[in-house]
């Protein structure tokens, strides 16, 4: 019988967005299952919180204060990590911005704020990465999307695109690096319970309405889409790339 391997010890993963919500939960996650981790967001106090909770699990972290719209941050980013621990393995693009506007009221900047934290980021971060991966000729990419790319929703427009737009890009991204041993992926998590969404599940209307569509009845806690992650990380996913994984409770069945 085949061996099945989660186990991600002597590993390197960067984690975007990884301060808080699912971006946390992936990062201790990564940890649990023994990789050194890599926290990376805009808000230093967030991140130096979670790499401390990483390391009292036993693994290694570094919080590293980045900015994806700036491009110097990014290799910054990159140039960090490989100083700290001499290899990455893991990239985990969680960090997204989003408004809750109509498409008549949404403003041009705000679009393109979107668009560049979602997609633009997520190439450069991505590029810059796997150039070190070329050289290990192995890695893992995976990149968390939403069931927006699949469905539209009122008022989530610009997100649902620019994701939607994200799940091109791995599917790209997968096709041009396979050669080289990457492995690039997407989770797609349904409405999840975290500060990112809350404007949606802190109204009680709104929240009702919302969870009538999901056939497991309620939205989904951060905790819940780290196994989709740390299988897409593992050897057990050895040979799947370009695919989307959507952890959604059955959002897309209805």
């Amino acid at each position: 019988m085949a061996e099945v391997k989660f186990d991600l010890s002597g590993k390197v993963a960067i984690v975007t967005g990884g301060g808080r919500g699912i971006g946390r939960a992936i990062a201790l996650g990564l940890a649990g299952a023994g990789a050194s981790v890599v926290v990376c967001s805009r808000t230093q106090q967030e991140i130096e919180g979670v790499a401390g909770e990483i390391r009292k699990v036993g693994s290694k972290s570094l919080a590293v204060t980045t900015d994806l719209t700036v491009n110097e941050q990014i290799e910054h980013l990159v140039d960090a990590t490989i100083r700290e621990f001499g290899r990455i393995d893991i990239l985990v693009n969680n960090a997204a911005r989003s408004f809750l506007r109509s498409l008549l009221d949404l403003r041009e900047d705000g679009w393109d704020k979107v668009f560049d934290t979602n997609v633009k980021a997520v190439w450069l971060l991505s590029r810059a990465v796997a150039r070190h991966m070329m050289e290990q000729k192995s890695g893992r990419i995976i990149s968390i999307t939403t069931v927006g790319a699949e469905k539209a929703e009122m008022g989530m427009a610009s997100y649902g695109c620019s994701k939607a737009a994200l799940k091109m890009l791995t599917r790209c991204m997968a096709r041009e690096w396979a050669p080289y041993g990457i492995n690039v992926n997407a989770v797609g998590p349904g409405l999840t319970r975290t500060d990112f969404s809350k404007p949606i599940w802190s109204n009680p209307e709104v929240a009702k309405h919302v969870t009538t569509a999901i056939p497991k009845g309620r939205l989904a806690e951060p905790e819940e889409i780290v196994g989709s992650v740390l299988f897409l990380a593992s050897d057990a996913a050895s040979f799947i790339t370009g695919h989307s994984i959507y952890v959604d409770g059955g959002t897309l069945t209805t």
